[in-house]
């Protein structure tokens, strides 16, 4: 006899996942032996009672099988790698064997449920909770921003709203956006800091559901902002389908609320003002700091080239890449779309820039997205951002 037990867990976070939980009860022995009458009550002296002996046994498994389900949920819930680490467990010396199999097939953007047998309903956020309604001019506008910040540790205490990897969804409605921030970095321990101080209350004034993936390089070699974008955005998808990507620098931080962060139609160019440059669009062309596009728009460009190693190029490359496919670029008013650039030593000039700017039409198709080649050396996921530290090969 199997008795199946069902834990369907997701989050818009960790993605869609369901458990069950198979308990093989032992079957019991028949007997053709004609049933015997009621057993009268052992008296003193007489032989122990085999049934009472046999009650006991399943008293202890049935408190068995609940102390399994508490503790995986407990783990499950606390960010614990259990599932991908244990994928059975057998109790020895015991009729009673229990078997953990995922099952990923659910679509449900968020539901709990246990069910026995099969049965059993769902709790679900989503169906529950009604869309989120954005009040523009509840926004407000300008934002301040803070150039000293408490330090992260400090941050961490602030925001208990967060759940680790830095994920934030709204509490009584549901987002219309999930949104995944992807920043490529190195050696901006300060930036980040004052990044994460002002853009975790920003976004979550605009309601939206989001993560923040910092995408920090090992190693020496030149600097591959590009390359560190294409890791990030294929990371977060693996985790979760969000549908909204915005590739942002670390020194950039936005000035105005409404400043939407999230996708439309054609991608959206989102700094156009920056105060490094008076707050005017260098050239129309620009596509660098800050820019917002769905997956599937990134997916059709084959995001940035791998080929840009060091500072320069790999934003207009981009741009080149979103008009040959045949996408404009929208941008919101400079009033609105503003951005201070936190102060740091301008990076030495990649020599080859111009290059691989001018022969990159010849690479769209097999540079970008599909080719990159990388390695995780480690992923943290901490209250305030996930970080994942790579290794980039040369292609």
């Amino acid at each position: 006899m199997v008795l199946v037990l069902t834990l369907q867990f997701s989050s818009s976070y960790h993605g869609h996942s369901k458990k069950s939980l198979c308990v093989y009860l032992p079957q019991p022995t028949m007997s053709s032996a004609p049933a015997e009458p009621p057993s009268v009550p052992r008296r003193e002296g007489s032989a122990p009672c085999s049934s009472c002996s046999e009650a006991r046994r399943w008293k202890l498994q049935l408190v068995t099988i609940v102390g399994l389900l508490m503790a995986q949920t407990l783990l499950y819930y606390n960010d614990s790698a259990f599932y991908d680490a244990h994928r059975w467990s057998v109790l020895p010396s015991s009729p009673l064997r229990l078997r953990w199999f995922s099952d990923n097939s659910t679509t449900q953007s968020f539901a709990y449920s246990l069910s026995l047998g099969g049965g059993g309903g769902n709790n679900t956020h989503h169906d529950t909770s009604p869309p989120c309604t954005l009040n523009l001019p509840s926004l407000k506008g300008r934002v301040q921003v803070n150039r000293n910040p408490p330090s992260l540790k400090e941050q961490e205490r602030e925001h208990p709203e967060l759940t680790l990897g830095g994920y934030y969804q709204p509490e009584n409605c549901t987002a219309r956006h999930k949104v995944a921030i992807i920043i490529p970095y190195r050696n901006r321990a300060n930036h980040l800091t004052a990044f994460v101080h002002h853009m975790h209350p920003f976004l979550q004034r605009q309601q939206l559901e989001y993560a923040i993936y910092v995408v920090e390089q090992a190693g020496n070699d030149s600097f591959n902002r590009g390359m560190l974008m294409n890791v990030g955005v294929l990371e977060a998808l693996k985790q979760h389908p969000f549908d909204c990507l915005l590739l942002h620098d670390v020194d950039l931080v936005p000035e105005d609320v409404r400043n939407l962060y999230t996708c439309s139609e054609p991608p959206r160019h989102m700094s156009v003002a920056m105060s490094t440059y008076n707050y005017r669009l260098p050239y129309q062309k620009y596509f660098g700091g800050v820019s917002a596009m769905t997956p599937e728009q990134y997916t059709a460009i084959n995001g940035f080239s791998n080929k840009f190693w060091g500072w320069g190029g790999e934003d207009d490359d981009l741009f080149n890449r979103v008009r040959h496919h045949g996408l404009n670029v929208s941008r919101y008013p400079s009033e609105v779309a503003r951005y201070t650039m936190l102060s740091h030593k301008k990076e030495k000039p990649s020599p080859d820039r111009y290059t691989n700017l001018r022969l990159g039409k010849r690479r769209f198709k097999k540079d970008g997205l599909n080719s990159v080649k990388y390695q995780i050396l480690k992923t943290e996921r901490r209250r305030l951002i996930t970080l994942l530290f790579v290794a980039l090969a040369r292609t």
